[in-house]
């Protein structure tokens, strides 16, 4: 397994335009350990107390605790539910960006009384930091830009407090991620919040429903997918990181190439939709973040592209926003929907 994908330069690929701010700002937000140099080790604790301590490196950084942490923050409702799933409610001292998905009714009711720092974007610096966290836990490295006043990682950690990003999410892994790098992230977590137990159920349940996908596609011919995003009347390619490998994962074949040029910086391009006539995809895949969205894309796609394969044959796939983030469970749910809608047969 490769961290960075090797660029080459297939023939034919769509031409690389300025991606959308929301996608720039995804991108931001940007299976062996080993491979991706993220791990977890252990080693007595230097005050003897609380058990051993525990480092673990992510995004090149690395990370140690002597103790469980007891002042939590998730910096996405995707990252709280994992960190309440992982059994750390009780440590939980904030939540983030809380209106950009819900949380699964579940969870939702745990954590109705965890304080809100924030609802559509990450919280400010001085909100995150009144907080007094000592884990922050976010899907991408955007979250901790000074510049859109945000508490960079630095600062968190002058205030006692240490960052954990998506494995999928780090600048330098954002493009090649996988489903799998979630496996990583629940490992490390599970390691950090001293709930190793409840991590392996976790783990060894995301591995389950990942094989039972591959098990029910079998060695069926894979329909070509393209992944889309339509900004008003925009429309970018989705080719690389975890988007497109949860496209892989679901038995689709991509018809714009993870390794093209267009995509060694970046998971989007900006396309003409002729690019997509000529590809004449069976399915089009793309990401709401509720209702409106939904149908405002599946109109321009059904106005668009009538003679598509995808649109004539009613292939037209919407997926939560939310499940596309890096290191969630959601990846999960997000393989299942593309794979059952791919092969209905075969579910």
């Amino acid at each position: 397994m490769t961290c960075v994908p090797s660029p080459s330069a297939p023939s034919g690929r769509p031409r690389r335009r300025r991606p959308s701010p929301v996608l720039a700002a995804a991108a931001a937000l940007p299976l062996a350990l080993s491979a991706c140099g993220t791990g977890v080790s252990g080693a007595p604790a230097a005050d003897g107390g609380s058990g051993e301590a525990v480092s673990v490196t992510n995004c090149g950084r690395e990370l140690s605790f002597d103790a469980a942490p007891t002042g939590v923050v998730g910096m996405m409702p995707s990252q709280t539910e994992l960190l309440v799933r992982l059994g750390a409610l009780d440590s939980l001292v904030g939540q983030a960006q809380t209106d950009v998905s819900p949380l699964p009714d579940d969870i939702a009711d745990r954590a109705a009384d965890v304080p809100v720092l924030s609802t559509d974007a990450p919280p400010a610096r001085e909100d995150l930091l009144a907080a007094a966290p000592d884990l922050v836990v976010s899907p991408t490295e955007y979250e901790f830009t000074a510049e859109q006043g945000f508490a960079s990682i630095e600062q968190l950690k002058e205030n006692g407090a240490q960052a954990y990003v998506a494995t999928g999410g780090c600048l330098d892994r954002r493009n090649g991620a996988e489903v799998t790098d979630v496996l990583t992230d629940i490992d490390n977590l599970g390691a950090i919040l001293r709930t190793p137990d409840t991590a392996e159920e976790l783990s060894q349940d995301a591995e389950e429903r990942l094989a039972a996908v591959e098990a029910a596609i079998g060695d069926a011919a894979r329909p070509a997918v393209a992944q889309v995003y339509v900004d008003g009347n925009t429309l970018q390619a989705i080719g690389a990181g975890i988007e497109a490998d949860i496209i892989a994962t679901a038995g689709g074949e991509n018809v714009f190439d993870p390794d093209a040029p267009e995509f060694a910086d970046f998971f989007a391009a900006e396309i003409t939709p002729e690019e997509i006539i000529d590809r004449d995809p069976e399915a089009i895949v793309f990401s709401v973040s509720g209702p409106e969205s939904e149908k405002h894309t599946r109109d321009y796609l059904e106005e668009t592209f009538p003679d598509v394969a995808a649109v004539r044959d009613g292939r037209l796939i919407a997926v939560p926003k939310s499940d596309l983030f890096p290191g969630t469970l959601g990846n999960i749910d997000a393989v299942e929907q593309i794979a059952r809608e791919l092969y209905p047969d075969a579910f």
